[in-house]
């Protein structure tokens, strides 16, 4: 079947506004905000459509299901792994219609949105409420609640708050079969639960490969009336590494432990001078958030404890200040190829998470296979959880940096594995980390792709995703190829 033919046949299905296969508007859904979608050849969808409705979402999935046409969703495609870039063609799925606060129930610390809802939209409609949604990734202003579900994000203040899967409570799914199911109990407004399978967890964090998310019901917390902030520097990476510990050792569980190594803090006085960051080996800030007094003890305590550790330490619980020392923190990202005039980062390579005691070797062993490859790097991270991104910067147009780029993050996804860490720590698999899953897990990755066969038989949803591309095959249970154009199909009827 030919893509006017598709067309036609999700426009009798929908409406024609919610259809489009325009070739240059169908190149805009070909990437996301990965490396690997930038240097990959385009994978351009045959059809996207932006249903209004869980009904329409179904009833896409149900036609797809029939002819074997392959489906993946997309929210606001500000990930890093290829995870809403449609591999195989077939029909995307965006969710950016699907936007709405459905209802807040402040009484129960809860409140039910739709998957395509900012981040920060979110938390901006909760707060005049007194209440908070507490993961906070750092693209919090551009990607979508249902993306971090599906996702699992995590972020800096994951190392107290937990990743997202923490704060979700239930979920509406449409299966790979067309099927809508909810989790968490159908009707249910409580806040734990030890009621038969974890389906909520299953389906946060597969990506997209087991079904789409449409609605979700999400826990909330009371936003905590003070935060302190330590900044220490550090002309050891050891001596950091030793700090965290001796924070925990203290009896402190900060918020959030962050860390900017030398490259690091450089973007940012070039991207911010007026920051003036001391030059050091390390720069770590640690945050504490709750009541006045407790905050205050917390931060004058971490001070205390990391005193023979560092060479400097301040903190502050005036929220300007706090703002302008963590401003150094939240512009690294983009500062990162200043280190490097003329060079754009590459965004693979960048999210391993290690143990805590081997923050310090993976931060050398990074800076070593920098030198090794010839590709400058920038390292900050989550290092109260062990999570590290590694900016790489080269030049876009040289082929024989980007084969060099790509050989020194697979280079980095193995030493993550050889320090006994995961090559992704909050940002997914998709397409790039799907090839050391194997190493990963073992044994458990064929009962990971057990359950993706018996959720999603025809093999439609999200494929090309988490699994090695030879898992895949493109082949459904029942022996049928599935495609993009399976064969003739008549006008559905809605």
């Amino acid at each position: 079947m030919e893509r006017a033919a598709l067309a036609a046949a999700l426009r009798a299905l929908l409406s024609p506004a919610q259809v489009i296969d325009h070739p240059a508007e169908l190149r805009a859904f070909a990437h996301d905000a990965s490396f690997f979608a930038q240097v990959s050849p385009q994978h351009v969808p045959d059809v996207v459509v932006a249903p209004n409705t869980a009904e329409e979402v179904a009833r896409v999935v149900r036609f797809a299901a029939e002819h074997r046409v392959p489906v993946t969703p997309r929210g606001t495609a500000t990930g890093q792994t290829g995870g809403a870039v449609p591999i195989h063609g077939g029909i995307v799925v965006t969710l950016h219609h699907l936007r709405r606060v459905l209802e807040l129930d402040a009484p129960n610390l809860q409140v039910v949105v739709e998957p395509g809802i900012v981040h920060a939209d979110l938390n901006a409609y909760l707060k005049p409420h007194g209440l908070i949604f507490p993961p906070d990734p750092g693209s919090s202003r551009m990607c979508s609640v249902g993306g971090m579900a599906a996702n699992n994000a995590h972020g800096m203040r994951a190392m107290k708050y937990g990743g997202t899967g923490h704060w979700v409570l239930g979920l509406e799914v449409v299966l790979p079969t067309g099927e809508i199911i909810t989790t968490g109990s159908v009707g249910s407004r409580s806040l734990q639960s030890s009621s038969g399978y974890e389906l909520t967890k299953l389906f946060v964090g597969a990506e997209g490969t087991l079904g789409i998310i449409t609605k979700l019901r999400l826990k909330l917390l009371p936003i905590p009336p003070a935060r302190a902030l330590v900044l220490a520097l550090f002309d050891e990476l050891e001596r950091a590494g030793e700090a965290v510990n001796a924070t925990f050792a203290a009896g402190i569980l900060p918020t959030a432990i962050e860390i900017l190594d030398r490259g690091a803090i450089q973007a940012v006085n070039l991207y911010r001078p007026a920051l003036k960051l001391p030059p050091a080996e390390a720069l770590l800030l640690f945050e504490v958030d709750g009541n006045p007094p407790g905050v205050r003890d917390d931060a004058e305590r971490i001070t205390s404890a990391i005193a023979t550790l560092a060479t400097h330490t301040e903190w502050a619980d005036d929220p300007a200040r706090i703002a302008a020392l963590w401003e150094a923190r939240s512009v690294v990202g983009a500062a990162a190829s200043m280190v490097r005039p003329g060079a754009v980062r590459a965004y693979c390579g960048e999210d391993i998470c290690v143990p805590l005691a081997q923050v310090p070797a993976a931060l050398r062993g990074i800076a070593r296979l920098s030198e090794q490859h010839g590709i400058p790097a920038v390292t900050y991270g989550h290092i109260g959880g062990g999570g590290l991104h590694a900016g790489l910067l080269i030049e876009p147009a040289n082929p024989e940096e980007i084969a060099r780029v790509q050989a020194m993050a697979d280079a980095i996804h193995q030493l993550a594995l050889d320090l006994g860490g995961t090559v992704t720590g909050e940002h997914g698999v998709g397409v790039v980390r799907a090839p050391y899953m194997p190493r990963e897990h073992g044994p458990a990755l064929a009962t990971m792709w057990a359950i993706k066969r018996a959720l999603d038989p025809h093999g439609i949803m999200n494929p090309g995703k988490i699994f090695p591309a030879e898992w895949h095959g493109m082949e459904s249970t029942d022996g049928e190829t599935v495609q993009a154009a399976a064969r003739p199909i008549a006008a559905p009827s809605r």
